[in-house]
Protein backbone atom coordinates (compact mmCIF):
# COMPACT_ATOMS: atom_id res chain seq x y z
CA UNK A 1 0.00 0.00 0.00
CA UNK A 2 1.42 3.34 -0.99
CA UNK A 3 0.67 6.31 1.28
CA UNK A 4 0.09 9.75 -0.22
CA UNK A 5 2.71 12.43 0.26
CA UNK A 6 2.00 15.02 2.92
CA UNK A 7 0.66 17.89 0.83
CA UNK A 8 -2.13 20.41 0.62
CA UNK A 9 -4.31 21.15 3.64
CA UNK A 10 -3.08 18.09 5.54
CA UNK A 11 0.56 19.19 5.29
CA UNK A 12 -0.43 22.72 6.30
CA UNK A 13 -2.30 21.36 9.33
CA UNK A 14 0.65 19.16 10.39
CA UNK A 15 3.08 22.07 9.99
CA UNK A 16 0.82 24.29 12.13
CA UNK A 17 0.63 21.62 14.86
CA UNK A 18 4.41 21.15 14.92
CA UNK A 19 5.00 24.93 14.92
CA UNK A 20 2.66 25.23 17.93
CA UNK A 21 4.48 22.41 19.75
CA UNK A 22 7.84 24.09 19.14
CA UNK A 23 6.56 27.24 20.89
CA UNK A 24 5.81 25.30 24.08
CA UNK A 25 8.45 24.61 26.74
CA UNK A 26 9.76 21.09 26.89
CA UNK A 27 12.04 18.64 25.20
CA UNK A 28 12.88 18.15 21.56
CA UNK A 29 10.46 16.82 18.97
CA UNK A 30 11.77 13.80 17.06
CA UNK A 31 10.73 12.04 13.85
CA UNK A 32 11.95 8.47 13.40
CA UNK A 33 11.77 6.68 10.06
CA UNK A 34 9.20 8.84 8.28
CA UNK A 35 10.78 10.28 5.16
CA UNK A 36 7.55 11.92 4.01
CA UNK A 37 6.83 13.64 7.32
CA UNK A 38 10.49 14.58 7.78
CA UNK A 39 10.72 16.09 4.30
CA UNK A 40 7.44 17.98 4.82
CA UNK A 41 8.75 19.47 8.06
CA UNK A 42 12.09 20.33 6.42
CA UNK A 43 10.21 22.05 3.56
CA UNK A 44 8.23 24.04 6.16
CA UNK A 45 11.50 25.09 7.88
CA UNK A 46 10.43 23.38 11.13
CA UNK A 47 13.50 21.18 11.55
CA UNK A 48 16.47 22.63 13.44
CA UNK A 49 18.74 19.58 13.38
CA UNK A 50 19.11 16.37 11.36
CA UNK A 51 20.64 13.26 12.93
CA UNK A 52 21.42 10.78 10.18
CA UNK A 53 22.53 7.17 10.52
CA UNK A 54 24.16 6.02 7.29
CA UNK A 55 24.75 2.31 6.71
CA UNK A 56 27.66 1.16 4.54
CA UNK A 57 25.51 -0.53 1.87
CA UNK A 58 24.18 0.40 -1.55
CA UNK A 59 20.65 -0.87 -2.08
CA UNK A 60 20.02 0.57 -5.53
CA UNK A 61 16.36 1.27 -4.77
CA UNK A 62 14.20 2.52 -1.94
CA UNK A 63 12.72 5.63 -0.44
CA UNK A 64 14.99 8.68 -0.47
CA UNK A 65 14.86 11.32 2.23
CA UNK A 66 16.27 14.05 -0.01
CA UNK A 67 13.91 13.53 -2.94
CA UNK A 68 13.98 15.17 -6.35
CA UNK A 69 12.42 18.62 -6.10
CA UNK A 70 13.15 19.01 -2.38
CA UNK A 71 13.40 22.53 -1.03
CA UNK A 72 17.09 23.59 -1.15
CA UNK A 73 18.32 23.70 2.45
CA UNK A 74 21.69 24.58 3.93
CA UNK A 75 23.22 22.17 6.43
CA UNK A 76 26.28 22.49 8.69
CA UNK A 77 27.93 19.36 10.06
CA UNK A 78 28.11 19.64 13.85
CA UNK A 79 29.04 16.09 14.83
CA UNK A 80 30.29 12.94 13.13
CA UNK A 81 31.32 9.54 14.42
CA UNK A 82 31.60 6.00 13.11
CA UNK A 83 30.57 2.85 14.93
CA UNK A 84 32.75 -0.30 14.96
CA UNK A 85 30.34 -1.88 12.44
CA UNK A 86 30.79 1.05 10.04
CA UNK A 87 27.62 3.06 10.62
CA UNK A 88 28.20 6.79 10.14
CA UNK A 89 26.37 8.92 12.72
CA UNK A 90 26.15 12.49 11.50
CA UNK A 91 24.43 15.51 13.03
CA UNK A 92 23.67 18.59 10.94
CA UNK A 93 22.32 22.00 11.96
CA UNK A 94 19.80 23.38 9.47
CA UNK A 95 21.15 26.78 8.40
CA UNK A 96 18.38 27.96 6.06
CA UNK A 97 19.12 28.79 2.44
CA UNK A 98 22.14 26.94 1.06
CA UNK A 99 25.32 28.71 0.04
CA UNK A 100 26.58 27.59 -3.33
CA UNK A 101 30.21 27.30 -4.32
CA UNK A 102 32.72 25.15 -6.09
CA UNK A 103 34.48 22.20 -4.46
CA UNK A 104 38.07 22.98 -3.59
CA UNK A 105 37.65 26.75 -3.36
CA UNK A 106 38.56 28.66 -0.26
Amino acid sequence: MRLPAFSGRFATWIAAQVAALKEQPGREIQIHGSTRLGQSMLDARLIDELRLVIAPVVLGAGRRFFRDGATPTGLALTSSQTTPSGLALQTYAVTGQPEYGVYGEG
